[in-house]
């Protein structure tokens, strides 16, 4: 059941498009749900993707799918660390930003705003978020869009193509391990 979600969910991030992707995974057992999180890892981690789970809230998991250089990129280009600053992260190293983000994700209820960051969202669009209280966006997909309109919507594009044909291909019997791209 896992593997569905992440087909469903992270196409675009298993396809090597997307640095990242997250999703709501409701389990009726954790000790089933850790066991199928563990064969994930071990089947995807040499290909360079992650899957792990950022928040669990009784029988919910926010489990979070990444590709850890591309990751470690991201938080490295120009303005991250500044807005990160703003948030109480004292680093832009992943394993520190990590921990922030868990620790942020368990004092809100909702997503904090920053972590468009985490999800390969451009800078320009979390930093419009950010201001614009979530209003005023030129358009909404993926996430909600206040920079290059015209470019973000083929982008989309791109990623709903992606996850159509993924689960197309996976229903018909390719795997989890056969449709993720290697690094």
């Amino acid at each position: 059941m896992l593997e569905k979600k992440m087909i469903i969910h992270c196409a675009p991030t298993l396809a090597g498009l997307k640095t990242a992707n997250m999703f709501n995974y409701k389990f009726s057992s954790i000790d089933t749900f850790l066991n199928e999180l563990r064969d994930s890892n071990d089947k995807l981690n040499r290909k360079g993707v992650y899957v792990e789970v950022l928040k669990i809230k009784e029988d919910r998991a926010l489990v979070y799918i990444y590709r850890k250089q591309r990751l470690e990129n991201d938080l490295k280009k120009p303005g991250v660390r500044e807005l990160l600053w703003q948030y109480g992260y004292q680093s832009c190293e992943w394993q520190h930003c990590r921990e922030q983000l868990r620790k942020r994700l368990k004092e809100y209820d909702c997503f904090p705003h920053e972590i468009g960051v985490f999800l390969d969202y451009p800078l320009l669009d979390v930093i419009g978020f950010i201001e614009q209280g979530g209003k005023n966006c030129k358009c909404c997909g993926v996430w909600k869009v206040y920079s290059n309109e015209c470019e973000t919507q083929q982008l989309f594009e791109r990623y709903r193509k992606c996850t159509e044909v993924y689960q197309k291909v996976f229903a018909r019997g390719r795997t989890l391990v056969q449709l993720t791209v290697a690094a």
